[in-house]
């Protein structure tokens, strides 16, 4: 894949149309660190970074200048200055990027009524529907970058295909402020040479087995034949994998936004070994996602387990629970379960989640024969019904509570944990 500080940068300069390729994939360039440098224009060309850099401050941004030296979004600051120590760091204005977002998304809408958002920053578009009235996907997509740019300063990179997967991939390889786009015919052509990491759900634990097994291009992935990928990774993800390394995705865009998973995850202001402390911390999401599901009239069948190590190596673990819940306990009993598998007593744990996913309508088709949930559904419904009145927090779990986190520093002060909750 590209890199992302765009020396693989690869773009179609020329008028290209092909029938089957209408769907565009859009992504804004260093999004954040560019809506700063709007206000900051006299730092254009130089290393700038996005984010905290108080205790365990990450990086929100970087401008490509930045990336060159190795910085990406998520890292710990510390690294990332010891990496670019000339590096510019000014802090985040989240509403700043809201707003612009709002402006870029209203843009996409007056071209096409067929937008998926993914986030605040990149989006699908079908264009398919609008050839008549506004030219070739090549030429929308050439006109959606020249608005951007004209009416909010900000740059952006786009990918046209005729799959969302491939799409995606396109805009990546046009980074930055680029367009590239593929016809069906040369799909294969494009994607094949690609590294593993390329393909959804190759992360680096996948790439390692996968390169074990001798594979390091998609094009090896795709002559290998489904029942050896499915024997290493499991049938889900082995069938995943093979479909997508022959660019076969069905998705199409949904202007439809539905919830496909809760969750909650929670950072530790230091790194803990305690597994009483981290199951507490467990019990505590599980009630909330459970809240979250219950509010919105949602159940799930998949509990997901998410834990983050000290070294920053990130493993989930998953359980698919017979009949879909909204009950904190049962959510809480399998995903201590799930941890209860993988805990040695020994890891150094800097974050945990819980998230449900495969989401339905709660109470479509009722409780079962034999509900096992009955009595905790019973008392979750009940504290609900209190918190409507009185607020939420007047009756909670008696583990959850406790004292603050002990930080085990000489002279920190105790604190309490930072918490995040989890979108789709």
């Amino acid at each position: 894949m590209s890199k992302q500080d765009g020396s693989g940068r690869q773009v179609t300069n020329s008028a290209l149309d092909d029938p089957s390729a209408t769907i565009l994939h859009v992504d804004m360039d260093a999004f954040f660190a560019s809506v700063e440098l709007l206000e900051r224009p006299d730092l254009r060309g130089l290393p700038v970074i996005v984010g905290g850099t108080a205790g365990r401050g990450v990086v929100t941004a970087a401008t490509y200048e930045a990336r060159k030296f190795g910085v990406n979004s998520a890292m710990p600051m510390s690294v990332a200055l010891r990496r670019c120590p000339n590096a510019i760091v000014l802090p985040p204005h989240f509403d700043r990027y809201r707003h612009f977002s709002q402006r870029v998304m209203t843009i996409f809408h007056e071209l096409t009524p067929l937008v998926e958002p993914l986030s605040i920053d990149e989006a699908f578009l079908e264009v398919g529907g609008a050839r008549k009235l506004l030219g070739t996907p090549w030429e929308i997509g050439t006109e959606l970058r020249r608005r951007v740019h004209a009416e909010t300063g900000l740059r952006c990179s786009v990918g046209i295909a005729a799959t969302k997967f491939i799409a995606k991939l396109a805009s990546g390889r046009a980074k930055p402020d680029g367009l590239l786009l593929i016809p069906l015919a040369d799909t294969l052509a494009f994607l094949h040479p690609l590294p593993i990491s390329a393909l959804w759900g190759v992360g680096a634990k996948t790439e390692e087995r996968l390169i074990r097994l001798g594979m390091r291009t998609v094009g090896d992935v795709a002559h290998t034949p489904e029942s050896t990928l499915s024997r290493a990774l499991g049938d889900g993800l082995g069938r995943k994998l093979h479909e997508l390394s022959w660019a076969r995705d069905p998705r199409r865009v949904t202007t439809r936004s539905e919830e496909k998973s809760v969750g909650h995850e929670t950072t530790f202001p230091h790194d803990v070994t305690d597994a009483v402390v981290i199951r507490r911390e467990l019990l505590g999401m599980s009630d909330q996602v459970a809240v979250r599901l219950r509010r919105a009239g949602l159940q799930g069948r998949t509990v997901v387990l998410k834990l983050r190590y000290g070294d920053f190596t990130t493993i989930t673990r998953s359980k698919t629970l017979a009949e879909p819940t909204d009950v904190a306990r049962r959510i809480y009993d399998e995903v201590s379960a799930l941890f209860t598998a993988v805990a040695t007593g020994s890891e150094r744990i800097r974050l945990v989640g819980v998230r449900m996913e495969q989401l339905s309508p709660g109470g479509s088709g009722g409780p079962g024969l034999w509900d096992d949930d009955e009595d905790w559904r019973d008392a979750e419904q009940a504290v609900d019904a209190v918190a409507r009145r009185f607020g939420r927090g007047l009756v909670r779990p008696a583990a959850l509570v406790r004292p603050p986190v002990r930080d085990p520093r000489p002279g920190v002060a105790e604190s309490g944990v930072a918490e995040s909750g989890a979108g789709r």
